[in-house]
């Protein structure tokens, strides 16, 4: 297949500069088509070239809208454009292209002399992956959420993924359920807690905010010779949401000692010193801008995200894998196992989680 003559005609549609010379697959995402497309000419340039997955977002442009208006938000107020995805316009001046069976394709300009980890094995990296998602909050704190969509409905809201857990549980599609009792119970068995950021809310302790939702240490940029922050990326799930759930999932995937499908749970641990150093790094990008009650709450966003989680592997082991891919039969099972345990270890040392959380109370 010659992806050049395949998609060219797309890319005919936007603003590059220069002839089109190479058109290559980039990165490793499980959800977009992504290529690198590097063009020659008296500026040559490279962009990113991105096909939306309709099957994952539903409304694509609105998902384009929400980052448009955030990206423009964010313009205004960065020094560089490095700090900021830039989107290239089509010919007719949109930030997006779609084409006759509605996909939606976009491009940005592509960050030069960066770096994204997969993996962060330097504490001075996750510090400063958690300084990025922290300034996106301040930089982002003006800004009115409610104006922006709702790309996917409940994304976050913990009382309803366990509503749908419970509907696995009984009726048990796959017939699994009982090779996962002691899972089932220890996920039921906190049921009162699911629904406290949402009370929080309610009580005006946690606000509405700009939220990523998928807040994972290659999600940021950073420059390659300084190692700083640069910028944010994959803004698909850019909504209204929590400022402690976007804390809380970077700390459910980079403050587990192994990989989030790792089988054997003896090398399974919450490491509390990469969440304080997580915790710093979060709150000195935001720059002071969380309320106090919101600080107080980051231990509850960490292990909210962890366990809801677990629920929506767990559930989908039930059900029968038919949400996250797999590579054998017990892989969502051993993911929930994973995010359990994290929780378990997370309540043992809540003390500590919490009193870590006070010291930057004002």
């Amino acid at each position: 297949m010659d992806v050049i003559k395949q998609i060219c005609p797309i890319l005919s549609e936007f603003r590059l500069g220069g002839k089109i010379e190479a058109v290559r697959p980039y990165g490793n995402g499980h959800i977009n088509d992504t290529f690198l497309v590097e063009t020659s000419g008296a500026n040559p340039a490279k962009y990113i070239f991105q096909r939306v997955n309709p099957n994952v977002f539903k409304k694509p442009v609105q998902v384009m809208k929400n980052i448009e208006k955030v990206t423009a938000f964010l313009k205004v107020r960065s020094d560089s454009e490095r700090e900021v995805l830039s989107l290239v316009p089509t010919l007719e001046g949109n930030t997006y292209y779609e084409d006759k069976d509605k996909i939606v394709w976009r491009v940005y300009k592509y960050i030069d002399n960066s770096i994204c980890l997969d993996i962060v094995e330097d504490p001075a990296d996750f510090y400063e992956c958690a300084f990025a998602f922290g300034s996106f909050q301040k930089n982002l704190s003006n800004f009115p959420a409610d104006t922006l969509y709702e790309t996917i409905p409940d994304f976050h809201n913990t009382p309803s993924r366990y509503g749908d857990f419970l509907r696995a549980v009984s009726e048990n599609r796959s017939g699994r359920a009982d090779t996962a009792k002691d899972e089932i119970e220890f996920v039921k068995a906190r049921q009162s807690f699911y629904s406290c950021l949402i009370d929080a809310e309610k009580r005006g302790d946690l606000p509405l905010r700009v939220t990523h939702n998928d807040t994972k240490s290659n999600n940021v940029m950073l420059d390659i010779a300084t190692r700083k922050a640069l910028c944010v990326i994959d803004l698909d799930t850019v909504m209204p949401g929590y400022s402690v759930t976007d804390f809380g999932d970077a700390i459910r995937f980079g403050a587990s000692t192994a990989a989030e499908d790792e089988p054997d749970l003896d090398k399974v641990h919450f490491d509390i010193e990469l969440y304080r150093a997580y915790m710093k790094g979060f709150l000195d990008g935001c720059g002071g801008k969380l309320k106090n009650s919101e600080i107080m709450l980051l231990p509850e966003g960490a292990k909210m995200m962890t366990i809801e989680c677990g629920m929506r592997f767990l559930g989908d082991y039930i059900n029968g894998d038919t949400y996250f891919k797999t590579s054998y039969p017990e892989h969502n099972l051993v993911r929930a196992r994973t995010q359990l345990k994290l929780v378990r270890e997370m309540e043992e040392q809540w003390e500590e989680m919490k009193k870590e959380a006070a010291k930057y109370c004002l």
